[in-house]
């Protein structure tokens, strides 16, 4: 049965629906909550995706949105959470005001960005999570109306989980689903059908080394801070696990850590954005995992140096499928580099409530710490309005050796084919680490692969750009090496010896308050006069 279809029966026989009379429990939700959006929605402005709606006393759907991000975070209801700052009836009776608007005005489309699954997903969670606060001092009318719309939401989610798109938001779906199979009264069956699913998600969708699918480090962050508090409520109500449950959330420990920099933030790879610390922190509390951070992730495809206060995490992969390319960023080789407490070196990051048009911009090469050639991205995009934006052509090979050197150096060499066909090229990127965690060298070269058909182009121009972690100061002083200072004083020189350094500006898309200026380092030079260069960030005593 088509979506479509299973959604006009959804309509026809949704007045046959059995309405429970009660919610058996609500989960807890383990996201930050801040107590300053209570006072803004108390005195008639919605503060969301950077954005500010004044509402002048009236319905929120009677108005129009300020942007897509600040419609879809109004939609998901997770906003709820933050009234757990003020318990009072006054904000329960506003809450409760906004959800019966909503289930007015949009109960009964199922359709549109308010009925999008990963909407619809969030949504369920957070009524469910926050019922305590909805029902505080409810009549009965309204309970009865709410529960009608959560059995509604759980009937719709079934119909579309099968064909919503991959990755993060079909994860979404399913936990939703298992969430209220457990939080309203159901069947043996019910529980059992929902906890079969998810356990299909989890092998599917989380690697055995503990990435997820998408290669987005931000995605494990996500989806644990709804898996814990679902895991929880199956063992505070007695109800068998899904087997799959526990040892899925194991797994993913490692590979969060894997991802932490220094500074405690995540790095930022594939869609990743910026992290709040305090959500970071509440999932890693429940990590019972023990052992060192692994070197490498196999699966995911990403891998890690650390020595003395450095660390350093490399991109050698690329997209699993094209319908998980939808995300994905073309930083193929790109690294992040931490050291102590402070990020230097990072990828721009994605924008979390920016257009369409930064989003696109921040997914290209040349927004990542890795070379491009003759400005062109590594990896395409498709513009299609069918397609959507996944990635049609680019890499689809990389070849990766990780070894230690006898002086104790820690290095990964890796190459990919991503300029083999536009421009008869391979990119190949070396970096090592050595043992006290000092110094990192780094090779960039292009080389015309032995017996292979693709001409190389006479011209071609690279360009090695190291974007700079706004929080840091630049400083060139020389034309070949540069200065990078942190807040608490730690330096790193950036040099390449025969090299003109570049100082250029840029934007990092990733910062928590939204885009910020930074600036970015870049070494331009001619394929065919010099096919390779090398680099070094060495630390300043």
């Amino acid at each position: 049965m088509s979506r479509r279809a299973a959604l006009a029966r959804l309509r026809l026989t949704r007045h046959t629906m059995r309405v429970p009379e009660r919610l058996i429990v609500a989960p807890t939700d383990l996201r930050s909550v801040d107590p300053f959006f209570v006072e803004e929605l108390l005195n008639g402005r919605i503060l969301l995706a950077g954005r500010v709606l004044e509402t002048d006393g009236v319905s929120p759907f009677s108005l129009e949105l300020p942007s897509h991000a600040f419609a879809a975070k109004l939609h998901n209801f997770r906003w709820l959470r933050h009234l757990r700052a003020e318990k009072s009836d006054q904000a329960s009776a506003l809450a409760r005001s906004i959800v019966s608007d909503w289930m007015a005005v949009h109960g009964r489309k199922l359709q549109g960005i308010a009925w999008a699954p990963d909407t619809a997903a969030q949504r369920l969670i957070a009524w469910l999570s926050h019922s305590p606060v909805l029902l505080q001092g409810t009549d009965s009318g309204f309970y009865r109306r709410f529960m009608r719309m959560l059995v509604l939401h759980v009937r719709y989610l079934r119909r579309v989980a099968a064909t919503t798109r991959d990755g993060a938001t079909r994860f979404r779906v399913r936990i939703a689903l298992a969430m209220s199979s457990v939080s309203m009264p159901n069947r043996a069956s019910t529980l059992k059908r929902a906890g079969q699913a998810l356990n299909r998600e989890i092998d599917r969708q989380i690697l055995p080394d503990g990435g997820h699918i998408s290669r987005n480090p931000r995605v494990a962050l996500e989806l644990l801070l709804d898996l814990l508090p679902l895991r929880q409520t199956y063992v505070n109500l007695g109800h068998d696990v899904p087997s799959r449950l526990i040892p899925g959330i194991d797994r993913m420990y490692p590979a969060l850590r894997f991802f932490r920099h220094q500074d405690g933030d995540l790095a930022l790879f594939n869609g990743a954005t910026s992290t709040l610390a305090n959500e970071l922190m509440s999932v890693l509390r429940y990590d019972e995992t023990a052992g060192q951070t692994f070197k490498a992730l196999p699966h995911a495809k990403y891998h890690r140096l650390a020595a003395g206060q450095a660390v350093v995490i490399v991109d050698t992969g690329c997209p699993v499928s094209a319908d998980l390319s939808r995300t994905a960023h073309a930083g193929c080789l790109s690294f992040e580099m931490s050291s102590g407490k402070t990020r230097f070196i990072v990828n721009s990051g994605a924008p979390e409530f920016a257009g369409d048009r930064y989003v696109q911009a921040a997914r290209m090469t040349a927004a990542h710490s890795t070379v491009t050639l003759n400005d062109t991205s590594s990896c395409h995009f498709s513009k299609s309005k069918t397609l959507g934006p996944v990635m049609v052509r680019g890499v689809k090979k990389v070849i990766v050796e990780r070894a230690e050197t006898e002086d104790g150096r820690d290095y990964v060499r890796a190459a990919h084919d991503g300029y083999l066909a536009p421009f008869g090229y391979v990119h190949e990127r070396e970096l090592s680490l050595n043992a006290a965690g000092t110094i990192l060298a780094g090779r960039d070269r292009f080389f015309v692969p032995e017996g292979k058909k693709h001409q190389p182009r006479a011209e071609c121009l690279a360009s090695a750009r190291f974007h700079v972690h706004p929080g840091i100061s630049l400083l060139q002083t020389e034309t070949d090496s540069a200065l990078l200072i942190a807040p608490d004083g730690e330096t790193w020189v950036f040099s390449s010896p025969g090299n003109e350094v570049l100082v250029a500006e840029d934007i990092f898309f990733a910062d928590a308050s939204g885009m910020r200026s930074s600036d970015q380092l870049e070494i331009v030079f001619p394929i065919s006069e010099k096919p390779e260069i090398r680099w070094f960030l060495s630390h300043r005593p």
